[in-house]
């Protein structure tokens, strides 16, 4: 069997790679792979009785069938199931440790196309299941041996007010936040946030002009929310907004774009959020990016006294930092934004209310944090990723371009995790700087096709 979670979960088109028998045996296990229980016993929850797990999902049409197989999987292990129904990736995050689950399921595939779905499993702690457990759950679904009979089955009810816990979460957090006299347009990507997020800003007063809020199980991500950016842009522009937000399918990313209708990618609004958590006294260290990320956050956070750590490419990587060293604030250039005071996942919702927090009453468009360089990237299909990247020549040219650009860019050169493919990117003070960086180390790599 093919490696089963990915970077973010188990994901694949629905009903051919992700089936509903894979979303049964994989409830299943996910509950089989929990510590507690003796012999034929089912396992145990925290709570002494019956594991309880909560399961969230996005508005793709085949949501519903993975669902109510996941679901089914989980009982059959003697778990009690609450389907929450639709809601962002972060409100099981949040929820699994406030209303005391012991697992937590999300069924989205992110800002994948519809005919995509994924599951993703959240531990009691609301972080992502760590390696070795998403391993245990894997060596239980490719296992031939049968699975214990538990000799009694859980329940499967729905969870009545999810919804809401998710916006009170929200009014604690950002109850001190006054919108008022602001215009903001919100495109929720016909996604996880199409109710959750107009709600949460109008509660801060906000005049909300909402775009993509309209699913219909096959428009998720379909032209709107933060891979199409443009979209909240014309509607900045269009309706005389002060700002927008655009989320993705499963609302665990955000990306704005300020009155004049420029797009701020995450690492802008990182930069944003570090320098107002610092002034205000809530900056636990520093800051957690990746690799990907802007050469000129790494020069604004220099310039601010703020210590940054690079992670490789994914939000686990991003939030195991954080962790590691107590520190509360991390993200992506993609969106994914961790302010682990509120919760420790990407929470876009969360994001754009601190962002708005920490704008106070300027406009996004006169608060640029950094300054960021041109990147140019460049993905190259080889026939071997992983023998390009252990080529000696390509070492020696990736070393003397990063020597060429220090303390102007950088360079970076990695293999793609899912694909055949070697990522060749670089930072510069000119887009022709970098275009010329990167064609002379595309040339370098060997086995291209």
């Amino acid at each position: 069997m093919a490696r089963l979670f990915g970077t973010d979960g188990v994901r694949g088109p629905a009903g051919t790679v992700l089936t509903a028998e894979l979303a049964l045996r994989l409830g299943r296990c996910a509950v089989e792979a929990l510590p507690g229980g003796d012999g034929d016993a089912p396992r145990t929850g925290r709570s002494g009785g019956p594991v309880q797990v909560l399961v969230v999902r996005d508005t793709r049409a085949s949501g519903p069938m993975l669902e109510a197989a996941l679901a089914a999987g989980a009982a059959a292990a003697g778990a009690d199931v609450h389907l929450a129904g639709v809601l962002p990736t972060p409100a099981a995050a949040l929820l699994v440790d406030r209303l005391g689950f012991d697992l937590a399921a999300v069924v989205s595939a992110s800002h994948n196309p519809w005919a995509d779905n994924g599951i993703k499993l959240f531990g009691p702690d609301g972080r992502k299941l760590p390696d070795a457990g998403e391993a245990r759950v894997a060596e239980l679904v490719a296992s031939d041996a049968p699975l214990p009979a538990r000799g009694t089955v859980g329940r499967v009810a729905p969870l009545l007010g999810a919804t809401e816990d998710h916006l009170r979460a929200l009014d604690e957090r950002f109850g001190d936040l006054d919108l008022a006299g602001r215009r903001i347009a919100l495109d929720c990507a016909n996604g996880a946030t199409f109710r959750v997020a107009p709600e949460a800003f109008r509660r801060r007063g906000a005049e909300v002009v909402v775009l993509a809020d309209a699913p219909d199980g096959r428009n998720i991500n379909a032209g709107a929310g933060s891979t199409h950016p443009d979209a909240v842009s014309r509607a900045v522009l269009e309706h005389g907004c002060d700002l927008g937000f655009a989320f993705d399918g499963d609302g665990d990313r955000v990306l704005a774009v300020d009155g004049t209708g420029r797009a701020w990618d995450g690492d802008e609004l990182l930069a944003l959020m570090a320098l107002h958590l610092r002034a205000t006294g809530r900056l636990a260290g520093g800051v957690a990016v990746t690799v990907m990320s802007n050469y000129g956050f790494h020069g604004a956070m220099r310039d601010a006294g703020i210590p940054v750590v690079a992670t490789p490419v994914g939000d686990r990587h991003v939030m195991a930092a954080l962790d590691e060293r107590g520190w509360n604030l991390g993200g992506e250039q993609s969106g994914h934004l961790i302010e682990t005071g509120f919760v420790p996942s990407g929470d876009g919702v969360a994001a754009a209310l601190l962002t708005c927090e920490a704008l106070g009453s300027d406009a996004l468009a006169d608060r640029a944090a950094m300054r960021r360089l041109p990147q140019v990237l460049v993905n190259v299909p080889v026939a071997d990723r992983d023998g390009a990247m252990a080529d000696a020549d390509l070492a020696a040219a990736v070393a003397a371009a990063d020597a060429a650009l220090e303390g102007e860019g950088r360079v970076l050169v990695r293999a793609s995790g899912t694909e055949q493919l070697v990522r060749v990117m670089a930072e510069a003070p000119t887009e022709d700087r970098a275009r010329a960086v990167v064609d002379a180390l595309v040339a370098a790599v060997p086995g291209r096709r």
